[in-house]
């Protein structure tokens, strides 16, 4: 749909945009980072009206979740992400709470969206107000510039904004009956903000049935499908990441360090444009592929053993999760190609089930369907094995899900279930896996010690799933091509 089709749809009266102050702001501009973003984004990629017609659809949700409520105002409030400290006041570099990201893109700490109904005016209509950090040139002098209230309402596109002061005046006038609050009060984001600001308001509100309600489940249903921007973006990450994974198998040697290869494949990541890893990657060598969220990474993985690196970066807000395995000195072994084949084959047949209608549950039923049957293929699992014991043995094998919700964050919309039939625009992970520790004596000796995984990032479209990781090798041709260019 072109953005001015989605305005008609969605009657969006975009607010009038103003000039971006021409100072830095507290995130990047068009202005101050024009080989990032176009004019009118507010983070690469995402324009203003995008994020505006999230907003609507939210209060399009509100909407019909508020049937029965006639009458009363609807006030959705979202907080930011505090800074968090490694020690003392060394902060960690700030991450923005992504469904607050994901409502207006503005990227400081202690910071609240708000998102209200106009009196008189029908659900969606509404306005969206930014209270943000004051300017403050005793603090930007150490922390960087503050995006202040105009810079605010210039970059993002939002109504009005204010100094995070204000939102007292605001919450006070929120304490009557004829107000519900939309707000996610079991698990504040921001437990200083939420008692400073929240807590007696929230205390108030839930005296009253129904005048408080959570918000994260209606934002979640929003993220779940991906709009053809977000896909962009997506692609883009799924590209770095990749390219990241081949210049690793490249540079692998034996006896080689995960260290090493953590660091290779960080650093290829970030040459290509990637903000920082989307999570702690898993550089397994050997037997500590068997442990899926192996993430120490410092230990030296010998001649004649597979490396299983699961990893994936963050682009523009938005991230990957790739996972592959290959032997450092270039060559499977036999029983390692074997193991790793199946586990290739199991991987290319859920990936053709991702289509409208199926659901991860489905794919993941049939995953352990076919790891049941390669493992008796290969004399792991007794072929006389009855259903009831085929199954628990198959997941004493493969003990994690065939895969999640991907897009802002790694594990994204986890409160929605896995057995919602699939649509076009989201997008799933695909990663089964085989793990035969080296302790259990009850598979072949020569299979203990190995675990494999692979994993793609997958987008459900109402044709062929589209393989976001497809340029990332896989067939064990190609990965002993490349890791054999290195030896």
């Amino acid at each position: 749909v072109c953005e001015s089709c989605a305005l008609r749809r969605f009657s969006i009266q975009p607010a009038q945009q103003k000039k971006i102050p021409n100072r830095y702001l507290g995130q990047p501009s068009p202005f101050t980072h024009p080989h990032l973003l176009k004019p009118g984004e507010v983070t690469p990629g995402l324009s203003q009206v995008e994020y505006a017609l999230r907003r609507h659809k939210l209060m399009a949700l509100i909407q019909k979740e508020a049937h029965g409520w006639e009458g009363l105002d609807h006030t959705v409030i979202l907080l930011s992400n505090p800074t968090y400290y490694m020690s003392n006041d060394i902060p960690y570099v700030f991450h923005q709470d992504t469904n607050f990201l994901y409502l207006c893109g503005f990227q400081e700490p202690d910071s609240i969206l708000v998102l209200q109904s106009i009196p008189g005016k029908a659900l969606p209509y509404h306005k969206s107000i930014l209270f943000v950090p004051r300017r403050d040139p005793s603090r930007e002098l150490w922390d960087g510039p503050r995006s202040g209230t105009d810079g605010a309402v210039a970059l993002t596109g939002v109504d009005e904004a204010y100094t995070i002061e204000e939102f007292r005046h605001l919450a006070a006038k929120l304490k009557g009956e004829s107000n519900i609050v939309w707000y996610d009060l079991t698990k504040p984001v921001h437990t200083e903000l939420h008692s400073d600001y929240m807590q007696s308001l929230a205390e108030i509100k839930a005296r009253n049935k129904n005048h408080i309600q959570g918000i994260r489940h209606l934002v979640q249903n929003l993220r779940l499908i991906k709009s053809p921007a977000e896909i962009e973006r997506m692609k883009i990450a799924g590209r770095v990441t990749a390219e990241a994974f081949t210049e690793t198998m490249f540079a692998s040697k034996s006896p080689v360090d995960e260290a090493f290869l953590y660091a290779k494949f960080e650093f290829e990541c970030r040459a290509r444009g990637a903000d920082i890893l989307a999570y702690p990657p898993v550089v397994a060598g050997g037997n500590r592929s068997n442990t899926l969220h192996y993430v120490k990474n410092n230990q030296l993985i010998k001649d004649g053993e597979l490396v299983l690196l699961d990893g994936g970066c963050e682009s523009s807000c938005y991230v990957s999760d790739i996972t592959r395995t290959w032997p450092v000195n270039g060559r499977f072994t036999k029983p390692q190609a074997e193991l790793y084949q199946a586990v290739l084959d199991i991987q290319k047949s859920c990936l053709s089930l991702c289509s409208p209608g199926m659901s991860l549950e489905n794919i993941y039923s049939l995953m352990l369907s076919l790891i049941g049957q390669k493992l008796k293929e290969l004399g792991i699992l007794k072929s006389s094995i009855t259903e009831s014991p085929f199954f628990k043995a198959v997941r004493k094998y493969c003990p994690h899900h065939v895969g999640h919700y991907l897009g802002m964050d790694v594990h994204d919309t986890p409160d929605i279930s896995r057995s919602l039939p699939l649509q076009p625009g989201m997008v799933i992970t695909i990663e089964p896996g085989i793990y035969i520790p080296e302790d259990d004596v009850s598979a072949p000796e020569r299979f203990r010690g190995i675990g494999v995984r692979i994993e793609d990032d997958v987008v459900i479209t109402e044709d062929a799933p589209l393989i976001l990781s497809a340029d990332c090798p896989k067939e064990i041709y190609h990965i002993e091509q490349i890791c054999g260019c290195s030896s």
